[in-house]
């Protein structure tokens, strides 16, 4: 059912509307065959594009569309209770955007980023490796410098839209320096030495590519690295503080589908003369879910919020994070079991959004690591 919002402006109303209308007529009616094929949306990305949904976050001086991440992050969540890949994609996706946005130069900005925001062009981050997951200063892709440019030599790992992007936001080490040893650049994917593996074989997001992305020789000039050497941590750290929240929204956009599934469901399935709803042990269950979806909501609108207005919000992202994946992955679970036998089938999306859910508390990092972020907040470390 449509969650009832409380938006700051009547564009943004406008543009809710605007995206659950798309999702109903473009989305909802082709996901389950997209999933099933494992089949890489691209269409879907150029239509979402035309749209302007690529560059909501993005100020309007660049091309962007100038929206809070209040009304950002709610357009996010109304794609992903559609389809939770290409939720995770624009996110990805603005996450690509957001070194060049933030710490590009003018010159920069000019060139890459038009197509970059208006979706003729899609991209990928390049942040983690086989070594180097949760533990970012353990990167060991070099960026060595090479006349008026840099090599680069490494693998990346777990990358979304590899092969399909088509530009990517590598992070590489021009030192050896820990931490302040990153820069940060923006490879084109035709660039040679740029190699995609085959795609990692996923429990759930098939429409989401996931690969290596292996950097052998590939020469950049000066001009592409984005911010100065060194650089690095701060550009990365920056933009995965928006990216939690990203994967936030998107969380409690499957997490709220799940929830649609297992309401209509039990109030359509009849055991011992009732429908299942009226049993107060599985009505309880479903408000349950209600209150960990709406939990979920208030906790990442609560670290957008503070974002819009300028405030640090870092602790209260990693709380989004945390919240919002944990309560993915309990009331899709909880769907399954309303559902019943059906719901471990495929004949329901339940079963699929359990599996999606999962990742969830894996990627933009573990919630493992969420705790560590907002436990030294607390104490100080």
């Amino acid at each position: 059912m449509p969650v009832t919002r409380h938006l700051p402006t009547d564009e943004a109303r406008t543009l809710i509307s605007m995206v659950r209308e798309f999702c109903d007529e473009q989305m909802r009616p082709v996901v389950d065959d997209a999933e099933a094929q494992a089949r890489f949306p691209r269409d879907v990305f150029a239509h979402l594009g035309e749209l302007g949904l690529l560059s909501l976050p993005a100020p309007e001086e660049h091309g962007g569309g100038g929206q809070p991440y209040e009304v950002y992050l709610q357009v996010i969540e109304e794609i992903a209770s559609a389809w939770m890949s290409v939720a995770v994609g624009v996110s990805v996706h603005s996450l690509t955007c957001n070194p060049l946005v933030a710490f590009g130069t003018d010159d920069q900005r000019r060139m890459f980023l038009p197509a970059m925001l208006d979706g003729s062009t899609l991209g990928a981050y390049c942040l983690s490796e086989p070594d180097a997951g949760s533990d970012v200063a353990a990167i060991s892709t070099s960026a060595t410098r090479d006349g008026d440019g840099y090599r680069l030599d490494g693998t990346k790992a777990w990358i979304s839209h590899a092969g399909h992007a088509d530009f990517y936001t590598v992070f590489a080490r021009t030192s050896a320096d820990g931490p302040r040893g990153l820069s940060c650049f923006h490879v084109p994917a035709d660039t040679p030495g740029l190699v995609f593996a085959p795609p990692e074989r996923k429990m759930g997001l098939d429409c989401d590519t996931v690969g290596q992305v292996v950097l052998d020789g590939v020469r950049v000039p000066v001009t592409q690295r984005i911010g100065d050497e060194g650089q690095g941590m701060t550009i990365a750290l920056s933009a995965l503080d928006s990216g939690r929240l990203g994967i936030a929204a998107a969380a409690t956009g499957l997490a709220q589908a799940a929830l649609d599934v297992a309401v209509e469901y039990a109030g359509q399935r009849h055991q011992f003369g009732r429908r299942i709803s009226e049993f107060q042990g599985l009505a309880f269950l479903l408000a349950d879910m209600e209150a960990a979806v709406t939990t979920a909501r208030a906790t990442y609108l609560h670290a957008a919020r503070l974002k819009d207005a300028g405030l640090p919000m870092s602790k209260e992202a990693s709380v989004a994070k945390l919240v919002a994946t944990d309560a993915a992955m309990r009331v899709t679970t909880d769907a399954v079991q309303v559902l019943g036998g059906v719901g471990y089938t495929k004949a329901y999306p339940a079963e699929r959004y359990m599996r999606e859910a999962k990742v969830t508390q894996i990627f933009e990092g573990t919630n493992q690591i969420q705790r560590l972020v907002i436990s030294r907040h607390l104490v100080g470390r």
